[in-house]
């Protein structure tokens, strides 16, 4: 990387699973931008590609939830390009659910995209970073599930919990040829926000946060950038919060409301 520019990825590789939409193809296009080759994944093919500086990601087709799959994603990337520098397993998400009621087979499809499958992609990601120069960066997109939980994500949240410790395990192993590292999101106004914050896409919702907004997909895409380049040369196994400062707790809010301190 360009010591006079950190955050110039030119020639090199990057690999975003989920990259096609929302906080994927933010950060895919971040990276685009940044000047870097970029991979992305999906099951289906999308209507159109993550681009920018007049360039375009690659798109290959891929269930990461299956191991062979994974495998071959991370295959065409090397065969493509010729090595990888940066993983970002982003792929990930859940409906609600009623725990009392909920399928085994939906916990089973929930925790095997939120959990099982960053760790198929980052395995062959690793055998390519780790007989490379330079290294690689993995960084598993995470969220504020895992650390406060909310009603109906019971599968989704023990998922991301997961994904948080199998971060800090990885790194333990991995370093200091592969970084890695995870970001807890929180509340991020994508196109699907109205159906899930209401109909004014999360406006409302943005008072219970101190930052005073939800995030946006390149407030993410950003801490990517920052934690795949030489800025986070000594920054493994870490939990880097992108969540405008988290909630207010519950009381705060009613004592506000009420017109008391605060």
């Amino acid at each position: 990387m360009d010591i006079g520019n950190p955050l110039d990825f030119t020639g090199h590789v990057v690999l975003v699973t989920g990259g096609t939409k929302g906080i994927g193809a933010a950060v895919a296009e971040a990276f685009l931008a940044a000047g870097a080759d970029v991979v992305v994944c999906g099951r289906n093919t999308p209507r159109a590609l993550p681009s920018a500086g007049g360039r375009e990601a690659v798109f290959v087709p891929a269930d990461v939830r299956d191991p062979e799959a994974a495998s071959a994603l991370v295959d065409a990337a090397v065969e493509r390009f010729g090595r990888l520098d940066v993983l970002v397993n982003n792929a990930g998400g859940s409906p609600d659910a009623d725990a009392a009621t909920v399928s085994p087979r939906f916990v089973e499809k929930i925790v095997a995209l939120n959990l099982l499958a960053p760790f198929y992609v980052a395995q062959p990601a690793h055998r390519v970073m780790r007989a490379q120069r330079g290294g690689g960066a993995v960084i598993n997109i995470g969220s504020v599930s895992a650390h406060d939980p909310q009603p109906g994500t019971a599968a989704y949240t023990a998922a991301k919990a997961g994904l948080l410790a199998l971060t800090k395990a990885l790194a333990l192993e991995w370093s200091p040829a592969v970084r890695v590292n995870h970001i807890t999101t929180g509340l991020i106004r994508t196109e699907s926000a109205a159906s899930v914050y209401g109909a004014d896409g999360g406006a409302s919702v943005a008072s219970v946060i101190p930052m005073e907004r939800m995030a946006v997909p390149q407030d993410v895409a950003r801490a990517c950038l920052f934690l795949a380049s030489g800025l986070s040369g000594y920054i493994s196994g870490a939990d880097l919060a992108v969540h405008g400062g988290g909630e207010f707790p519950a009381r705060y809010l009613a004592a506000k409301a009420a017109g008391g301190p605060g």
